[in-house]
């Protein structure tokens, strides 16, 4: 069960995350949730998260589901489909093979900084860490 603090922070990356998508929802190419990207070896891509945004997802989901990532394949992605959709990070929201690139780049920058805010407003260490890393922290 998260305390307070917790689910204060969860709602504002929630923020962060519902503006994410208001933005890309103006983006004419949209992810069409292939779940190729998910196998970051095989995409060629690392995702990072931070803090706070861990926080969020471990508020979000029962903490018994929250799964360890010993392979570079997202272990939230069974048969091509997210299985966290609702709950996914910045970067899976933010990332598209259809996207423009610039506009990805810009975006995450916006993002980061916004990211950065709610740890400094809630006196949180701020971490950018590899995804495996931090699911796997998180499961120990």
């Amino acid at each position: 069960m998260p305390t307070d603090i917790e689910i204060e922070i969860a709602d504002a990356v929630g923020q962060v995350y519902y503006r994410i998508d208001s933005q890309i929802g103006q983006y004419p190419a949209k992810c069409q949730e292939c779940g190729k990207c998910c196998d970051f070896e095989g995409y060629d891509h690392r995702l990072f998260v931070t803090s706070c945004e861990v926080i969020y997802f471990a508020a979000k989901l029962d903490p018994d589901k929250i799964k360890p990532m010993p392979a570079s394949r997202c272990p939230y992605n069974i048969d091509g489909k997210c299985t966290v959709y609702p709950f996914r990070f910045a970067g899976c929201r933010i990332f598209s093979c259809k996207r423009d690139k610039d506009f990805q780049n810009q975006l995450s920058e916006q993002i980061s900084e916004k990211l950065k805010n709610i740890c400094e407003e809630f006196r949180l260490t701020y971490r950018y860490t590899d995804l495996p890393i931090a699911l796997n922290k998180a499961t120990i």
